[in-house]
């Protein structure tokens, strides 16, 4: 009898913390990121405070993307909503569900000074902009500023944090620097689908020819903006770039079918040098699942295919 009273006890106890927890864990302020860049950089500064969520899966493309059902009645839970902004959420579908869920939204490249890029005639921003540490580190901080006012109370907990994680930024800014080194200047010809990496060909000065900007058969946005898909004369053009160029080699994206740049690969000759992480991260449990894994796997796979 008394081991069974106390059985009973335990499993009541244990019933107990499970409840706690569960309800715990529900009472976690939402915060809901438009991309999956976004979220890692969030979840770094938030720790197990918040409950940080992305709409983006790995591998969806933000310029093509349709909000489901599902994402509505996420955005209608959250306390806080991030988004990239500079309209690489394509139609601003980020900015939509915010405003018609009437939550408080914050643009996290808010003084970044964007690339300018040319586009059917028009000039417009380039979206991208996280693809260097540096302008990775203003996203953070944007976050921060967000979170400090969004919970007070566990300021210095995220301040903590995020100070770890900028210096994690300057390292890495460091170790791609010392990284590209090892290709000469006149082999940094970087070819992409998409303009997914101006930031990173004019920060690490790729592509002197092109302006240290990327070569890409398809424009800015793959969605139906000013400055997306590939008309006849552009794919003439990039074929051309990259037969004077001497590229040894040219890249897939995760997020983009790859059908477009193998058919250039293949009129061109060059060889595909693999698929680099673009406009989102890689699969939960994949090297570049975090922002940090995703730039570093970039930058082993540019240098292996470009490099003597």
């Amino acid at each position: 009898m008394r081991l069974s009273i106390a059985f009973v006890i335990v499993l009541s106890l244990m019933s107990s913390i499970f409840i706690n927890s569960s309800f715990a864990e529900e009472k976690r302020p939402l915060v809901v990121a438009s991309t999956t860049q976004i979220a890692d950089l969030a979840r770094q500064i938030a720790g197990d405070s918040l409950d940080v969520r992305s709409i983006l899966a790995p591998g969806a493309d933000p310029h093509t993307y349709q909000p489901t059902p599902d994402d509505v009645q996420l955005v209608l839970r959250a306390d806080l909503c991030l988004e990239n902004g500079l309209h690489l959420e394509g139609k601003s579908w980020m900015a939509t569900l915010a405003r018609d869920a009437g939550k408080l939204l914050v643009t996290t490249t808010v003084g970044i000074k964007p690339l300018e890029i040319g586009a059917d005639g028009e000039t417009v921003p380039d979206p991208h902009a996280w693809f260097t540490p540096r302008n990775a580190a203003v996203y953070v901080n944007n976050i921060l500023k967000a979170f400090e006012q969004f919970d007070p109370p566990r300021k210095d907990e995220y301040r903590a944090r995020a100070k770890l994680l900028l210096q994690q930024l300057r390292v890495l800014d460091a170790w791609i620097r010392e990284q590209v080194s090892l290709i000469p200047p006149q082999q940094r010809i970087l070819v992409t689908t998409h303009d997914a990496f101006n930031y990173f060909c004019h920060e690490y000065k790729f592509n002197p020819s092109n302006n240290y900007l990327s070569i890409a058969p398809v424009g800015w946005s793959t969605g139906g903006e000013v400055g997306a898909g590939m008309t006849p004369e552009r794919r003439r053009l990039v074929i051309e770039s990259i037969r004077n160029s001497g590229a040894p080699a040219i890249f897939v994206e995760t997020s983009i079918n790859p059908k477009l740049i193998r058919e250039i690969a293949r009129d061109t000759g060059v060889k595909i040098g693999g698929s680099l992480y673009s406009d989102s991260m890689g699969e939960r449990g994949s090297a570049g699942e975090t922002y940090l894994g995703m730039m570093r796997e970039n930058v082993l796979l540019i240098v292996a295919a470009l490099k003597p």
